[in-house]
């Protein structure tokens, strides 16, 4: 199946085939000064020969959009109820989408490649407008399907990407907010820390592996690890006791999110163990959860919120016929509270 004549038309097709700039072409279709009308003719002619469409809402009004987004989580439905990372971008997301009138079909699949399946259906029955991608893979075949199909697509949390110039990609880094965390830690003076991960094969869950290893090499530590886990509570408790009983255990952990921390303090008091006197402990996702447990977490925040918000607005974006972009939201800072101190 080739993505010729199937993948929607942009601004930049347009540039390309008429010679001009995507500015030029921005100008030309919404009507604005700034390009002559010679110009602004060859931009309406070429547009038309390639079936572009000016924007969701003119799309609705000659009954071809859907006027709806599409958003498909492939994890163990079990970990979602208690996820307030993706609690807050879909309330991110939907503000954004509700301004124009939007609405978000949601789907769980059970793996990747049910997942594209989605795609597939979805495209097929013009059930989507455009979807928003999650939990990119570090060897992920949805973006290439994605650009087959011609499904406007915004990817939340991957890192910039040449090969799919379709796609727009959301990305916090990851790299840096785990270096910020190991180099806090390192201050206080640990030396053996447990990084207790998500899911493997995320690439984020990649990037803070990667992160964390070369840290410890640039500082000599030798007792510094990652364990991935599915990111619940049952295995962020089990990982932290497994460690815990070790005849040196860690002095510090970091856990991939805030439910898997708590859950990790949990058991650490089951076995006696003072937070932060025995451990410091440090979430990774600050919420209202951090400051709801005693001790308090100490967390790598971020506006999550935001970070859906900034989704929703670049599908927006492609979805008017804008250029694919990529966008880089703020690095999450590390906020002490009671549960990090002196090793």
């Amino acid at each position: 199946m080739g993505s010729t004549g199937r993948r929607r038309p942009t601004m930049k097709d347009i540039a390309r085939r008429a010679g001009v700039s995507e500015s030029a072409v921005s100008f030309a279709l919404n009507g604005r000064p700034g390009v002559s009308e010679v110009t602004r003719a060859r931009v309406h002619r070429v547009a038309e020969q390639l079936g572009w469409r000016p924007s969701t809402a003119a799309r609705q009004l000659s009954g071809e959009g859907t006027a709806t987004v599409g958003f498909v989580l492939a994890r163990p439905a079990g970990t979602l109820g208690v996820d307030s990372f993706f609690l807050q971008l879909v309330s991110g997301i939907q503000e954004v989408l509700a301004e124009r009138h939007l609405g978000l079909l949601f789907q769980i699949a059970q793996d990747i490649p049910d997942e594209c399946a989605v795609y597939r259906r979805w495209w097929a029955e013009h059930r989507v407008d455009g979807v928003l991608v999650v939990d990119p893979r570090t060897d992920d075949p949805r973006p290439a399907l994605l650009d087959e199909l011609g499904l406007p697509a915004v990817v939340i949390g991957g890192t910039p990407d040449d090969r799919h110039p379709h796609l727009s990609t959301v990305w916090a880094d990851d790299a840096a907010g785990m270096a910020s965390a190991v180099n806090r830690l390192h201050a206080l003076g640990h030396r053996r820390i447990v990084h207790i991960a998500g899911l493997p094969g995320l690439a984020h869950t990649e990037r803070r592996i990667r992160t964390l290893r070369t840290e410890a090499e640039r500082r000599g530590l030798t007792e510094v690890e990652s364990v991935t886990t599915d990111y619940s509570d049952a295995e962020g408790a089990a990982v932290t006791r497994r460690v815990l009983e070790r005849p040196t255990p860690p002095t510090a952990l970091i856990y991939d999110n805030d439910v898997m921390a708590v859950a990790g303090i949990a058991a650490a008091t089951e076995l006696g163990r003072r937070v932060p006197d025995d451990v410091s402990v440090v979430s990774w996702e600050d919420s209202a959860l951090c400051r709801l447990v005693k001790p308090w977490l100490s967390a790598l925040s971020r506006d999550s919120v935001e970070f859906g918000r900034t989704a929703a607005r670049e599908l927006l974006t492609l979805l008017d016929g804008g250029p694919a972009r990529t966008v880089r939201v703020p690095v999450p800072h590390l906020t002490e509270r009671d549960s990090t101190g002196p090793a």
